[in-house]
């Protein structure tokens, strides 16, 4: 096996959703404590983050074995390792063997209590297979059960340090990720046409009706962010202890700039279907950035 094709077996640029395992610890207002106690969280959140990059990986030779006989069919995924024959199914299994170890170890080392995380983890575990094998053909309940994955990597992020989990990050990442996940879907029904191609569930849906899902869902993201902001002061949004200032009302902008700009390039270029590929986009990697350091900023305020 060629390590190039390892990396892709793996889907190591899809990784970067895992980052939203450091949501917890930044928007907690951790690095706001002293030097010692931020570096063993941050330590924490980092393996926690690996643990999850190796979980991730699992799951993907799974999907990937699960569906090869209709990804060889396809324009596209036929050239991923394991429908192209460049790593044998015996190779697969190696591998994921591999990364089940590491991914044990991991969680073993992740948190100073370690099964509350560990629950995270086997939740992610079972709506990963369930989607795979049953729930991403049944329409809206895939792009839901997507949407999910996402919270549960909120919500590992907050167990493996511990803090405690607000319900309005779930809300808001829950809707953004409703958002993203209807863009793909939108991309990959235009890619076929109109039918269902090699992912039966695409048949359920029509471009008209996915448009008004994703303008109701980018609304969703966009209001329920400004509620958390607005309704948050900003003592209880980033752990402070000294302003009431809604301060985190501030970073709405850069907000509604991602949105409008995925929604902007969603309809003009591929980055619907692959949203990783939201990362070349240097207008939308820069408002990213901007709203990370201004929130980091409000943490130290």
């Amino acid at each position: 096996m060629m390590l190039r094709d390892i990396s892709k077996a793996i889907r190591t640029r899809q990784w970067a959703k895992n980052a939203l395992l450091f949501a917890g610890f930044v928007f907690a207002g951790k690095l706001r404590a002293n030097g010692a106690m931020v570096w063993g969280d941050l330590a924490r959140v980092l393996m926690a983050f690996a643990c999850f990059c190796a979980l991730s990986g699992v799951t993907y030779l799974i999907n990937d074995w699960q569906d090869l006989e209709r990804d060889r069919l396809h324009p596209v995924k036929r050239n991923r390792p394991l429908a192209a024959g460049r790593i044998s199914l015996q190779g697969a299994a190696v591998l994921g063997g591999v990364l089940t170890l590491a991914l044990i170890y991991g969680i073993y080392r992740s948190a100073p209590d370690t099964w509350p995380f560990g629950l995270a983890a086997l939740t992610y575990v079972v709506l990963t297979l369930s989607y795979s094998f049953k729930l991403k053909h049944e329409v809206v309940i895939d792009v839901l059960c997507l949407a999910a994955g996402f919270v549960v990597r909120v919500v590992a992020g907050c167990l493996a340090i511990p803090v405690q989990i607000s319900p309005w990050i779930i809300f808001c990442t829950f809707n953004l990720a409703l958002f993203v996940a209807l863009c793909k879907r939108r991309a990959e029904l235009l890619e076929v046409g109109g039918g269902a191609g090699t992912r039966k569930v695409l048949a359920g849906y029509t471009p008209d009706m996915l448009d008004t899902f994703i303008a109701i869902a980018a609304g969703l993201t966009i209001i329920s962010y400004s509620l958390y902001t607005f309704s948050a002061p900003h003592a209880i949004a980033l752990g402070g202890k000294l302003s009431q200032t809604p301060l985190m009302m501030t970073s709405i902008p850069f907000v509604v700039y991602g949105v409008f700009r995925y929604l902007l390039l969603a309809h003009s270029s591929p980055v619907g279907g692959e949203p990783e590929q939201m990362l070349r986009d240097k207008p939308l990697l820069l408002t990213g950035v901007l709203w990370a350091l201004w929130i980091a900023m409000l943490t130290l305020l």
